[in-house]
């Protein structure tokens, strides 16, 4: 297996840990991706790639139909733990177990990155109404914090972080162009070890070795604990998230 493949996998075996340390989404994201549909009722929404369901809970709590597909089973599973009121289904995102034009927006939570979108984008046109929506949201730190960046540098480790690396959708003659924001957000944490727990949820931090991760760890608790903002819980994480919007076109 490769290392892609490796790290796209990675994530089921911390479940537990993911559901508990990961950030949720920002509501005004979530209301301005499903603006061009021009209602506020409920709508069937599709969350691809869901994981435990830190996006599908607030889908859920803005008072959509949802059906939440996840390639994982631990992941999945974990979902249907927390997330109540949800249609939960095993699938991934090139083989989408959903009927062909009965959704009215399919988001993606800090997923669209694994994604083959040559094969992704026809399926995810298919389930789509016209009209509908898909899109695809990234949650990063606050790139203008300065303490936050220099924490990001010293939670790198040997393997390249591609989390934090938003992939613009491609152009694809279902889909009309790509339109970007930029909400603000935050990740409220208890203490400088529960926000070591959270990047240790990050693909990159669970492919490598037991020695290296506690090295990266030792340093990022270190650095924590001496920031003011951060030496005492609980604390508030600056974040961003930045979405990409794109409408089903009528063939």
């Amino acid at each position: 297996m490769d290392l892609h493949a490796r790290r796209a996998d990675s994530f089921g075996a911390q479940a537990e840990a993911y559901a508990e340390h990961r950030p949720d989404y920002p509501v005004a994201a979530i209301r301005w991706a499903l603006e061009p549909l021009g209602t506020t009722e409920r709508l069937d929404v599709l969350d691809l790639a869901a994981g435990t369901g830190k996006l599908t809970a607030g889908l859920v709590a803005e008072g959509h139909r949802v059906t939440a597909v996840e390639p994982n089973e631990q992941m999945l599973s974990e979902l249907v733990r927390r997330v109540h009121d949800v249609r939960a289904l095993p699938g991934h995102a090139e083989h989408i177990p959903v009927p062909d034009q009965t959704i009215d927006a399919v988001f993606v939570g800090t997923a669209f990155h694994w994604f083959d979108q040559e094969k992704a984008l026809p399926e995810i046109a298919r389930v789509l109404r016209p009209g509908g929506v898909l899109a695809a949201m990234w949650l990063d730190t606050d790139p203008d914090v300065a303490w936050l960046e220099e924490f990001q540098q010293l939670s790198n480790t040997s393997v390249e972080s591609q989390r934090h690396d938003p992939v613009e959708v491609m152009a694809h003659p279902s889909f009309g162009p790509a339109e970007h924001a930029v909400f603000p957000h935050v990740h409220r944490r208890d203490s400088p070890e529960a926000t070591v727990a959270w990047i240790n949820t990050h693909s990159r931090m669970l492919v490598i070795d037991d020695e290296e991760r506690a090295a990266v760890n030792d340093k990022m608790l270190e650095f924590l604990r001496e920031r003011p903002e951060t030496s005492n819980g609980p604390f508030d994480v600056p974040l961003r998230s930045e979405v990409f919007r794109t409408v089903r076109v009528s063939e």
